[in-house]
């Protein structure tokens, strides 16, 4: 690392003590883009990474509710609108106890690069709250959200910050949440997306991170002569990422033996397929947070408890569960094993050490803000949808999806190739996606 890249880390980090993973996410795309900086001063001059990490608006807010036996709680919401230079904030919600400032820094950063990678007119941003869903009743759920949106509405507007689901948000909370706009604003509008088909959705949206990556996976094996077809796949998690990611991936021929959840993983030798897949969503819809029931209802199956999966032989693993979840033992044991290729299918689940373990071993690796891309891409579509007041047909929709995730590869190959022929894909992403923001940035001004 050179010293200009260790001064300004060390500045992010004076300036933003304790937010570990929003360092952790500056760090990498500073190491990546600084020498391509240096070549091109105009960037420098504008001083866009200064910029760039710093948020254009951080909104902090209290969220008072009423449980049903009638307990007040107070709650703590957040957005954080990251960048906004070519388009909208975009960008998800997430309620879970982990959530903090940090955190949702981290996401928003990503998001900004992520969301210039799909081409589509959006910036960045991300929210949530340290709420959490699991064990609450629906009315519960919905009094929280009335309350959150009661806030969060005087910032946000289709044309101003489009927020999304995340982890602890699906489709049961962004209904409440769209409500509780519809009622203050008098108005009916896309300000939300991840809505239920029959009031504006899109089809393939709950699906969509999962079905781009794989996507993405898919053509960096093309590219290597390789393909889905009888492979072993690892993935974790088990909610709407991870049920995408093993959909499409059995589609393409390929056999996926793991999911997992905070409470460890599950190891399926037959392989999750057909009914196996729909069972996924019933582990997400009982709100437990917990894999260990597929095991109980599929005997061949075996659980392991507070184990990760990439301890299993695979050719191909997806990460699709939450950030730091591949550490570096992790990443050696799927070197050992011999493992083809690694597709960040959640936001930076491997770790920087688990990074380079994987990309010294000169495994395909993609980061989650080129191949987890597929999420906001279709939220894009489905903003466009909104706009011009149509629905576009499943096969449409996966099409828009799947072109956008081979335009994705493709520019990321563009500046990420190495002398020795390996594509740095962390490299490529991030470039790529500075490129367009940094020059949007330095069109409009100093603002």
């Amino acid at each position: 690392m050179s010293k200009r890249i260790e001064e300004f880390l060390e500045a992010v980090v004076r300036k933003n003590p304790g937010e570990l993973e929003f360092h952790q996410a500056v760090s990498e795309v500073v190491e990546s883009v600084m020498p391509y900086i240096e070549e091109h001063p105009r960037y420098e001059e504008a001083r866009i990474l200064k910029r760039i990490v710093e948020p254009e608006r951080i909104i902090i807010f209290r969220v008072p509710w009423m449980t049903d036996k009638g307990e007040i709680k107070v709650n703590r919401g957040f957005r954080i609108e990251m960048n906004s230079a070519i388009g909208p904030y975009k960008g998800g919600l997430r309620f879970h106890p982990s959530v903090n400032l940090g955190i949702l820094k981290f996401l928003a950063f990503e998001q900004v690069f992520k969301n210039s990678l799909t081409t589509l007119p959006m910036g960045g941003g991300k929210g949530g709250s340290d709420f959490d869903p699991k064990g609450k009743t629906d009315n519960e759920v919905m009094r929280f959200c009335q309350s959150f949106m009661t806030e969060l509405f005087r910032h946000i507007g289709a044309d101003t910050d489009v927020p999304a689901g995340d982890i602890g948000v699906g489709g049961r909370e962004v209904g409440y949440l769209f409500g509780q706009y519809k009622r203050l604003k008098n108005e009916f509008t896309g300000v939300l997306t991840g809505k239920g088909l029959n009031w504006g959705g899109s089809l393939v949206r709950p699906e969509a991170t999962g079905f781009g990556c794989v996507y993405f996976a898919e053509e960096m094996l093309k590219r290597n002569q390789e393909s889905f077809e009888g492979k072993t796949v690892s993935v974790s998690g088990f909610g709407n990422v991870a049920w995408g990611a093993t959909l499409k991936a059995t589609q393409l021929g390929a056999k996926v033996v793991t999911i997992s959840g905070p409470d460890g993983y599950i190891y399926d030798p037959d392989g999750i397929a057909g009914e196996k897949i729909d069972f996924l969503l019933k582990l997400r819809a009982s709100n437990m947070d917990i894999c260990e029931p597929y095991a109980q209802q599929y005997p061949h199956a075996q659980f392991f408890k507070d184990r990760r999966p990439w301890e299993v032989k695979c050719d191909i693993a997806l990460p699709c569960a939450t950030q730091n979840e591949v550490d570096e033992e992790d990443a050696r044991k799927l070197v050992a094993n011999g493992c083809l290729a690694v597709c960040e299918g959640a936001n930076m689940p491997c770790t920087p050490k688990a990074v380079h373990v994987i990309q010294k071993a000169k495994l395909l690796f993609a980061p989650g803000k080129a191949s987890n891309a597929g999420g906001v891409a279709t939220s894009g579509l489905e903003m466009s949808q909104n706009s011009m007041r149509l629905s576009w047909t499943r096969e449409e929709v996966d099409r828009r999806l799947h072109e956008i995730m081979v335009a994705i590869h493709n520019n990321c190959l563009k500046y990420g190739q190495e002398a020795d022929g390996y594509v740095n894909y962390v490299k490529g992403a991030n470039i790529a996606g500075f490129i367009r923001v940094a020059d949007a940035m330095i069109d409009q001004g100093l603002v």
